[in-house]
């Protein structure tokens, strides 16, 4: 079954993303996490914008999930450079198994690839060749300005044994129903290789798990 990750986790008003209440909201409910990660002083923690003092640390966000039985894996979006000893250290630290990084430059992907830290490569209208797909664990799926890719594209990056998570439209924005209705129409849904990463992981879960 699709895998549903609730971006900055499960919120209702703006102000409420990448909170520990949000995370919490969510992994309570099998929800996997999308959320940005930076350095300060020498250690990680969640923000998409540079950090503020009490923002929250990568570790206590660890705890959370591990204390929560969830299979939906952590997306970490990486917000700075540089940062690949530190999520190795990290990752190890916290026995996190089920995650991956992704949004990283290129020079600094290769740091993550060397440190053997599981991420996934981008491809949008604009990315349409992911780089170093081959080291990849999956593929991080965009559509920024319209619905563009099909179901060929999606069985393509999966015969190849790579996962696949699906930006849903909102995040940009957009309509969500497009790609969600392709996803079904075609039993992605039914695949555990699939995941979505969505601003409704509530809405996705009734909706994929809805008889037709």
């Amino acid at each position: 079954m699709i895998q549903i990750i609730a971006h900055r986790g499960l919120w209702t008003k703006p102000d409420e993303k990448n909170t520990e209440e949000a995370f919490k909201k969510a992994l309570s409910q099998g929800f996997g996490i999308e959320t940005d990660f930076r350095d300060q002083m020498g250690g990680l923690v969640v923000s998409h914008d540079p950090p503020a003092q009490d923002a929250l640390l990568a570790k206590e966000l660890a705890e959370l999930y591990l204390e929560n039985p969830v299979n939906a894996p952590m997306a970490l979006n990486i917000k700075s450079d540089g940062l690949y000893e530190l999520m190795a250290v990290f990752a190890a630290d916290s026995n996190l198994r089920n995650y991956f990084v992704f949004d990283m430059s290129i020079p600094d992907t290769l740091g993550y690839i060397n440190k053997g830290v599981p991420f996934y490569s981008r491809v949008s209208e604009f990315e349409l060749s992911p780089a170093f797909l081959d080291q990849a664990s999956g593929v991080w799926l965009d559509c920024f300005q319209s619905d563009w890719y099909d179901a060929e594209l999606l069985n393509r990056y999966l015969g190849m044994g790579k996962a696949v998570t699906v930006v849903s439209p909102e995040l940009h924005r957009r309509p969500h129903w497009g790609i969600w209705n392709l996803l079904k129409n075609n039993k992605f849904h039914l695949n555990s290789m699939m995941s979505i990463c969505t601003d409704f992981p509530v809405e996705a879960k009734e909706f994929f798990d809805a008889q037709d």
